[in-house]
């Protein structure tokens, strides 16, 4: 026995040197007296699967830290844009030094100057399971294995780069998805894109930087993570237990510390037979039909009325008698079999007798309902806990109780349901609707249901409950499919449509993306025993018609989509999953969020009541001229004077959720900060930005990592920006963009961390008619500043040759635009081709110079004129817009005089205290003040003749 233990002994001793090993080069590279990751070297029994996790990582660039499970360690690489589920993406893989398995569950801060310094996200965690040996797929550079996380399943390749690649310091690995059931085409959105937050703790990057808890400790995490990680931090936490503590009797667990109670746990005390004996008797019915909610274009106001969640679930009615329990969907299809643990659940009831009405939901990583994985739950088998959210009470024990008021019934309610289990009570909320709406929004639930407190339950649709829509979905019928292009067995593209009241089936546009390889098949299985030779639309386009297999009309999808574009069709739509819950003749249009109802916002000094310390809102924008999001009507403009008041007025309470998150590292520049900014600048900026289409960019990640444009309206942005209609360049529906002219709304935008803020060249009133021209000069970097100086007043020169009036400002780059406002009446394509020969004019006279043609090998030496900002829906940066670059440099407007320096002008959000002084000496000012058109000789000398409109 002594010899086995000590043989025994001896193994772990020199499993533990291998550990020790492995892990050296990661212990030299960090100081642990500073950083809280783990060392590594904690003994805990050997996990019963394979571990992998994948760490989201803003470091100096944000990356994905792809790590797997072997030998006690985590074998690790850093896989700069994620993993994809495109068979065709090769993904880069950096393979870098070995972790210690607890890092697995390391979720939080790396100091600053530590090696890797930033915040760390566990972004999805789960097992692994290799497909070859491993020691000689790392060998040799090739582990194919399969996966099973929350976001990441399926098989997968990492092979070792040769060539140049093998010559790098650390090896270079290509991350690539196997075909199978789990893969996605090119069209479909990417996951990263499409699951962001912590697959533990569903917070984003920005709540775990800014989380009083957000640097990582074993024992405060010891709840959270995958198995194998709680393990290993229990088991750590263990072994500085003394034996005495130790040898004491296990405390029974505590309703507090039981992550789900066991079904007898759950239950609640009887209902009092008092409290329903004078309710109406009925037999238990079988099943009715429940009642619906209508639609609404604002959500109600006022203590009469309970809002609850929009959930994205199942529409269920639970049918308890006795020991049977009863599941129907909203149409009555008995589905007890689909949902046993619900059923289950719902049995453990302390009641005799009960209808409850609910919804049957799975909830994502950030705690709100997912329909997808509810979809994954049914057609893939995945394992995702379904939840019975309860929000009414139909029958009790022998009686009705449909006839009692909401208020009523949920108090009913609460008697027999708990907070939390497998069947729980749906959250109330009262007080104005239309704060309760916004602050749903913001946490990217799909909306709320408000329900009259004092209504009875009515079967179908009435106005006793409305729900309010933050996300343009709903169902549709599928009409018809179009065949994929690269002539697979598939699905290009549904063809939608809905019912209207007359029955006819009206056609709603495409959706082709949000299909997965299996969901292909099962969707074409479905439509090919479903074709027809007739079309089921009332009428379809031509284009609509092209390619299209036609179908009887009866299944339904569920389709999340962007927007309503002027023909009645949907923009961008994305499959969500199958609705085999609802029939297709109910199809109705939905109205759409309040937020894409475009109105005037009303007139107020009044300010707004203090939101409750769990909600964040955005503060009330003041009046403004353009349509804007949660209006009321007959509202009078602002004047410019309110606008200018900005300047000496204090900035109002305008609602930052983490209003210290830093959007620029090198300045250290925060939300607050760059609020109070635009709102400093907001009346030099308003007049040319204000009642213009606008394209903002944003940054949630700050201005170091990767930003976006966007140009159409949602419902993220701030009250009291609004949206104008623009067609498209095709000549397609008109579309919702975003305008302004509010300085609220302005400093407003820095909630969506907006970088920078793009005017076009147009006005609301005049949109195909610019009235600001650009000749915006782009020098390469080689070039003195002198020269660049030259070059505008040469542009200048020409323009005074013409009577036009110019004006300039830095670009916050290296360049300089010259701006000249004209009279509004001529189009686009017409002061495109102006500008254009006016630029090449000068190239041709000195083309060693000057560039018109935006080529960059050609650039080297020379001063791009870029003509290009003056075509339809091209925008140039606004003046005094930061920029979103490291350190936010301003475009900042210059006096013609001020070319004469010797270097080039830099302005920054952190030391605008330094320069705010020259906004009192704007040179823009004049900008509106001058009223001016191109000569027609001028107009035909650079554009050829052209006749005014």
């Amino acid at each position: 026995m002594a010899k086995a233990k000590k043989a025994s002994t001896s193994a772990a001793s020199s499993a533990g040197d291998a550990v020790d090993e492995q892990l050296a080069r990661y212990r030299s590279m960090r100081d642990f007296k500073v950083t809280a990751e783990p060392s590594g070297g904690t003994k805990s029994k050997k996990p019963e699967a394979l571990p992998f996790v994948i760490q989201k990582h803003a470091a100096t660039r944000l990356h994905y830290d792809f790590r797997l499970g072997w030998n006690g360690v985590l074998k690790s690489w850093a896989v700069a844009k994620g993993p994809s589920y495109n068979v065709h993406d090769r993904r880069l893989a950096v393979q870098v030094e070995d972790h210690p398995m607890e890092y697995g569950g390391f979720e939080g801060i790396i100091p600053r100057g530590q090696y890797g310094g930033g915040t760390v996200m566990v972004w999805d965690q789960g097992t692994w399971e290799p497909h070859v040996d491993v020691d000689e797929g790392l060998r040799k550079g090739s582990l194919k294995f399969g996966i099973n996380g929350t976001k990441m399943h399926g098989n997968w390749t990492l092979v070792r780069m040769g060539g140049k690649a093998a010559q790098e310091g650390k090896p270079n690995w290509l991350l690539i998805k196997e075909h199978d059931d789990f893969e996605r085409g090119p069209d479909d959105p990417c996951i990263t894109e499409e699951m962001p937050n912590s697959a533990v703790t569903g917070r984003t990057l920005e709540e775990i930087a800014t989380a009083s808890t957000h640097v990582w400790n074993s024992k405060e995490t010891a709840g959270e993570g995958p198995a194998w990680y709680r393990d290993r931090a229990r088991d750590a936490d263990a072994a500085s237990t003394s034996d005495k503590a130790a040898s004491k009797p296990a405390a029974k667990p505590s309703a507090k510390t039981t992550s789900k109670a066991s079904p007898k746990q759950a239950k609640s005390p009887p209902v009092v037979p008092a409290q329903i004996e004078k309710l109406p008797q009925e037999k238990l019915p079988d099943f009715l039909k429940p009642q619906l909610a209508g639609e609404t274009t604002a959500p109600p106001a006022g203590d009469e009325w309970v809002h609850e969640l929009k959930l994205d679930g199942y529409r269920v009615q639970a049918r308890k008698h006795g020991n049977n329990v009863e599941l129907y969907t909203r149409s009555g299809l008995d589905w007890t079999h689909r949902m046993k643990p619900i059923a289950e659940a719902v049995k453990q009831l302390a009641v005799e007798d009960a209808i409850l009405d609910g919804e049957v939901c799975v909830l994502d990583d950030k705690g709100l309902s997912s329909f997808a994985r509810l979809q994954a739950s049914f057609e893939k088998n995945e394992k995702h806990p379904l939840t019975f959210f309860v929000f009414d009470l139909l029958h009790l024990n022998g009686h009705n109780t449909r006839a009692l008021p909401l208020r009523e019934r949920k108090a009913l309610l609460h008697s027999l349901v708990t907070e939390d289990g497998d069947v729980r009570m749906s959250e109330d909320m009262i007080g104005d609707g239309t704060r309760i709406f916004h602050a749903a929004c913001e946490l990217h639930a799909e909306g709320i249901i408000s329900k009259r407190a004092d209504g009875a339950y009515t079967p179908g649709r009435s106005a006793q409950w409305v729900k309010s829509k933050c996300v343009h979905e709903q169902e549709f019928v599928v009409g018809g499919w179009v065949d994929l292009s690269n002539g697979t067995r598939g699905i290009g593209s549904l063809l939608l449509g809905y019912y209207d009241d007359a029955g006819k089936l009206i056609y709603a546009g495409r959706t082709g993306t949000g299909f997965t390889q299996k969901i292909h098949k099962m969707l074409r299985d479905k439509l090919d025993a479903l074709e027809q030779k007739t079309m089921p639309f009332t009428a379809i386009s031509a284009e609509g018609r092209r390619g299209a297999h036609w179908v009887k009309p009866e299944l339904v999808v569920q389709v999340r989509f962007s927007t309503w574009t002027g023909d009645q069709q949907v923009r961008q739509a994305s499959y969500q999953g199958l609705r085999e819950d609802k029939p297709a003749d109910e199809v109705r249009r939905e109205i759409g969020p309040p937020s894409a109802k475009y109105k005037p916002v009303a007139a107020s000094t009044k300010a707004d009541p203090e939101p409750s310390a769990s909600t964040e809102v955005v503060h009330k924008a003041k009046a403004n001229k353009v349509v804007s999001i949660n209006a009321k009507k007959d509202a009078k403009p602002t004047s410019a004077q309110k606008n200018a008041a900005a300047a000496t007025t204090p900035m109002p309470a305008i609602r930052l959720t983490h209003p210290d998150k830093i959007v620029d590292p090198e300045s250290g520049i925060t939300k607050q900060q760059l609020a109070e900014f635009l709102w400093a600048v907001a009346p030099q900026m308003l007049p040319h930005i204000a009642d213009r289409p606008l394209s903002l960019v944003r940054c949630p990640e700050g201005s170091s990592n990767q930003c976006f444009y966007q140009k159409h309206v949602n419902h993220m942005l701030p009250k009291g920006v609004g949206s104008v209609m623009v067609a498209d360049k095709k000549g397609g529906a008109p579309e919702p963009y975003i305008t302004l002219n509010d300085a609220e709304a302005l400093a407003g935008l820095a909630q969506m961390s907006v970088l920078e803020i793009h005017p076009w060249g147009s006005h609301n009133d005049h949109l195909e008619e610019p009235d600001r021209i650009i000749i915006d000069l782009d020098p390469d970097e080689s070039l003195p500043w002198s020269t660049v100086c030259e070059a505008a007043l040469e542009v200048r020169s020409l323009l005074d040759a013409m009577k036009l009036k110019s004006f300039l400002k830095i670009t916050g780059g290296k360049g300089l635009h010259v701006c000249f406002p004209v009279t509004p009446e001529h189009d686009f394509s017409i002061i495109k081709a102006w500008t254009h020969g006016l630029v090449q004019a000068m190239e041709t006279a000195r083309p060693e110079l000057y560039l018109s043609k935006m080529s960059k090998a050609a650039r080297t030496g020379k001063i791009y004129l870029d003509y290009l900002r003056n075509e339809r829906g091209a925008t140039a940066v606004a003046p005094y817009s930061m920029r979103a670059r490291t350190g936010l440099p301003v475009s900042v407007p210059l006096e013609w005089e001020e070319l004469a320096g010797s270097e080039r002008p830099r302005y920054t959000v952190k030391d605008f205290a330094t320069w705010q002084h020259r906004l009192a000496r704007d040179p823009w000012q004049a900008v509106l003040k001058v009223k001016q058109t191109i000569p027609k000789d001028a107009l035909e000398r650079f554009a050829g003749k052209t006749k005014r409109s």
